[in-house]
């Protein structure tokens, strides 16, 4: 049943995907309008199981590219790619006593977002040359979870995937989420802008960190599933009732381009 409702709820985010897809054509088709076009760089970290509450907790860096479609001084339409690693570890949180458990994995994640400054900004503007802003979208990502001792831990269905253990099955290393945050940019100069965001990722997956539901036979002694060898089958394992978040924050560094007949541009407006 959970699989099926994480089916139904990726279903509505691509549709929602296709949607901002067709406001970005719709919305930028007689606007003026410029592209920006940068580097990302800063830090990552996940919310989930072995780490339920802390930011930055074991945080990482992260760093990545992105493109701006600037349709109006309000909104812009985002394209990025984003890498970085999230960890966890239990003897570091200490989420649950006699647990154990850890995990580092690889995040390659595709966004696309709309974003929507709270006043009036354009990169090479001597009038409005910062804001803050919001934004949100659609996205998809790839994961590969590890223990810390870089043993992949997907492979060895830790919670009786492999064995069809209470009818489970290997998980996807994949997934659709939904990015959202907010940030601030600033006009450095004519072609330079500046920005530095913080974005959270709600995901539909519950295994980033390679723990959801329970135990499933302690007699396999796996050190991977339950190291310290002291728990029985069906005892929880991690919370199957939340899923993973994962986050990047720091600073983007862009290039403006014009995408307009500068003969009708009217800059001064922006």
């Amino acid at each position: 049943m959970k699989e099926n409702k994480n089916m139904k709820k990726g279903n509505n985010l691509k549709y929602l995907f296709v949607v901002l897809l067709l406001a970005v054509a719709g919305s930028s088709a007689k606007a003026q309008k410029t592209l920006e076009v940068g580097l990302f760089g800063g830090t990552s970290y996940y919310i989930g199981d072995l780490n339920p509450a802390i930011p930055y907790n074991m945080a990482q860096l992260g760093y990545g590219g992105v493109v701006r479609l600037n349709t109006s001084p309000r909104w812009t339409f985002k394209l990025s790619y984003s890498r970085g690693k999230v960890k966890g570890d239990d003897l570091v949180t200490k989420a649950v006593a006699n647990r154990n458990l850890n995990f580092v994995s690889t995040i390659n994640d595709f966004s696309l977002v709309s974003e929507f400054n709270f006043w009036d900004y354009f990169t090479g503007s001597k009038k409005s040359f910062f804001t803050p802003y919001l934004f949100g979208g659609v996205g998809f990502f790839l994961f590969n979870t590890k223990a810390l001792d870089g043993t992949p831990l997907q492979p060895l269905g830790t919670e009786g995937q492999n064995a069809g253990f209470d009818g489970r099955k290997p998980y996807a290393k994949y997934g659709v989420a939904f990015p959202f945050g907010f940030g601030f940019k600033y006009s450095i100069n004519d072609k330079l802008g500046l920005a530095f965001e913080w974005g959270m990722r709600k995901t539909f997956t519950d295994y980033i960190d390679d723990v959801s539901t329970t135990y499933y036979d302690n007699s396999v002694n796996d050190p991977y599933s339950d190291p310290t060898a002291s728990h029985d089958a069906y005892e929880q394992r991690g919370n199957s009732k939340t899923n993973d978040w994962y986050n990047f924050t720091g600073i983007t560094l862009t290039y403006k381009f014009d995408l307009y007949n500068k003969r009708n541009c009217h800059v001064g407006k922006w």
